[in-house]
């Protein structure tokens, strides 16, 4: 079964990291092909067209190179790093399942939210706080934890309401968290380091909460039936639903979102001092610090017996309908690997550079976020996109400033999963709130204009102070 593919694919990339020979960058090169060949007929068919073309053009420019059979075969492999984070990451979420961390969710917002701009702000912010190291888990851990409470308010459109809320929040910790494979792509391409970028991407990240807290609460007091007075009839069923949640959640429980703050500044440390200490890239140090991280809170909560069944059952399901992010990322990742080996990538970054010196270099600075957000419409997944603008834009050749082009690409991912229809963040909403994609995207579109805007502004004030 592919699964077991899959698991064989992850498990000797991680230890090609550890053994490096020849013979082993063959086997991780050989398998990745027999990933893609087992996976070719059972991906979605714009999936496979695309991953075809980037097969195509990588063989024409290894052609055209005149690499060597064995650079055929070596060109494959590379993304595994990043198909690795993607299989650990939601292993985070056990956890947060184990402990019935969403009872507290709903606890907080029946006791302390009285008006529909703060349950806005409180739904948004969980999303924010929960993003930082569950990813995409976070989208229906918040809808089902706010969805009965949403009802005890005089909201005009209630799913309108909890997507807006909980995409914007989630999409914000794009641009720093570890634990989020775009932060992984950006920071190993463009080779900062990522402690040190902190100091600009998480009060960066903050104000882009705060923005959508503002847009948010102003849509919240136009949307209320009763504007006025912030009040609302309780509906029964809701009323029921909550207390029932109060009488499974004992008071000795409440207030355990603490565990998360804690369990968030814990991973950031030690994220940061195991790159620091060891220096095995950004990816496989995150990705190898999940299992560890996520066991020892388990053992915290006292479910640690628990949490090996869900771990079981992970590598069961989740990693078994991975095919398409499987297959396209290998696929993307040979066609980058060709770009090096072919010589091609001089010939990009040459004309790189005479557009730069044709529209100047603060407006190219500028316009880079804009990169990631176009291709995010034609069916290219933000981290593929971001990993070929990133091999693309070499900051040495360029004369940019690493740190400037790190906030320009990361900038530029957050508005691609806001309103990309073809994504993971939006395609998951769609499932949960019954709506199309594209409705989604809609719904995002004016918060991401002003996000793009402040995003541009800040590349602008970095450029000066730089």
């Amino acid at each position: 079964m592919v699964k077991y593919l899959f698991v064989a694919s992850i498990a000797v990339y991680i230890f090609s990291n550890f053994f490096q020979s020849t013979a082993i960058a063959y086997l991780v090169a050989i398998m990745a092909i027999l990933s893609v060949s087992a996976t070719i007929f059972r991906v979605q068919r714009f999936v496979m067209v695309l991953g075809l073309v980037f097969l195509g053009l990588g063989v024409w420019m290894l052609v055209h190179g005149g690499a060597q059979v064995q650079q055929y075969i070596l060109s494959f492999g590379k993304m595994l790093d990043l198909l690795t984070l993607f299989a650990l990451v939601p292993i985070f979420a056990l956890p947060i399942r184990l402990g019935n961390y969403a009872l507290s969710v709903q606890e907080v917002i029946r006791k302390k939210i009285k008006k529909s701009g703060q349950l806005y702000w409180i739904t948004s912010g969980l999303s924010f706080l929960l993003s930082s190291f569950m990813n995409v888990a976070t989208l229906p851990m918040m809808y089902y934890s706010i969805k009965s409470s949403v009802d005890l308010f005089p909201i005009k459109d209630k799913v309108r309401f909890m997507s807006r809320s909980i995409t914007r929040g989630f999409c914000m910790p794009l641009l720093w968290a570890p634990v989020t494979p775009i932060v992984g792509i950006v920071v190993e391409m463009t080779k900062v380091n990522w402690g040190s970028m902190l100091r600009i991407m998480f009060p960066l990240s903050v104000l882009g909460l705060l923005l959508d807290w503002l847009t948010g609460m102003l849509v919240a007091r136009r949307e209320s039936k009763r504007r006025s007075s912030g009040t609302a009839h309780e509906s029964p069923e809701a009323v029921q639903e909550l207390a029932s949640a109060q009488e499974a959640f004992p008071a000795k429980r409440q207030g355990r979102l603490i565990h998360i703050l804690a369990a968030i500044v814990i991973i950031n440390v030690l994220i940061w001092a195991s790159d620091l200490i060891f220096n095995m890239g950004f990816l496989l140090t995150v990705s190898l610090l999940v299992i560890p991280i996520s066991l020892a809170w388990s053992l915290f909560l006292g479910a640690g017996k628990l949490f090996f069944g869900g771990l079981k059952t992970h590598l069961d399901t989740h990693i078994a309908k991975m095919k398409d992010q499987f297959y396209i990322f290998l696929c993307a990742g040979f066609f980058l690997s060709a770009i090096q080996v072919s010589g091609f990538e001089d010939q990009i970054n040459t004309a790189i550079l005479h557009i730069k010196d044709i529209i100047g270099h603060y407006l190219f600075i500028v316009l880079v976020p804009i990169i990631p957000f176009v291709l995010a419409f034609s069916g290219i997944h933000p981290a593929v996109a971001l990993a070929l603008v990133a091999q693309a834009l070499d900051p040495k050749i360029l004369m940019i400033n690493p740190e400037i082009l790190t906030v320009a690409m990361l900038g530029g991912a957050v508005p691609a999963f806001l309103m990309g229809p073809y994504n993971a963040t939006l395609g998951i909403m769609s499932n949960i709130v019954n709506q199309s994609n594209f409705r989604l995207s809609y719904w995002n579109a004016p918060f991401t204009a002003l996000y793009l805007l402040l995003i541009m502004l800040t590349l602008i004030v970095l450029q000066l102070i730089l």
